[in-house]
């Protein structure tokens, strides 16, 4: 059990180092790679959760769902719909062909609105650990 919670630390203390880094990018008009880090603070905190929950190493997959899922969690429709939109920042910021489009998508108004969006969402999932 003592490797479970180490995983579980880990991930918890990723996801926070990651919104640090999208709070940053952020404020450096850096939006899509703010929305990208936004996606993997959940990703993280969804992991964690899904390894406490399956008593096992995280699954390698992206999708925010998926690892919902597997942690077991009970989604209202909102927040479902909310991590589906943000796995694909995982998608749109990672690979060339998606890349110019997320940019041009990423103004400062939709950023801010799923910065803000990603922050209920994290609070909410570190609730979940308790």
């Amino acid at each position: 059990m003592d490797n479970i919670n180490k995983q579980i630390n880990y991930w918890k203390i990723s996801a926070e180092n990651n919104w640090k880094t999208a709070l940053d990018l952020f404020k450096t008009k850096h939006y899509d790679a703010c929305l990208f880090f936004c996606h993997l603070t959940l990703e993280k905190l969804l992991k964690g959760l899904a390894v406490k929950e399956m008593k096992e190493s995280a699954p390698r997959g992206h999708d925010l769902p998926e690892l919902a899922n597997l942690a077991k969690l009970t989604l209202n429709q909102e927040q479902m719909k909310n991590l589906k939109i943000i796995t694909t920042f995982n998608i749109a910021a990672r690979y060339d062909t998606h890349k110019y489009n997320f940019y041009k998508m990423c103004t400062k108004e939709y950023a801010s609105h799923y910065l803000e969006i990603s922050k209920n969402l994290s609070l909410w999932l570190k609730e979940q650990y308790l």
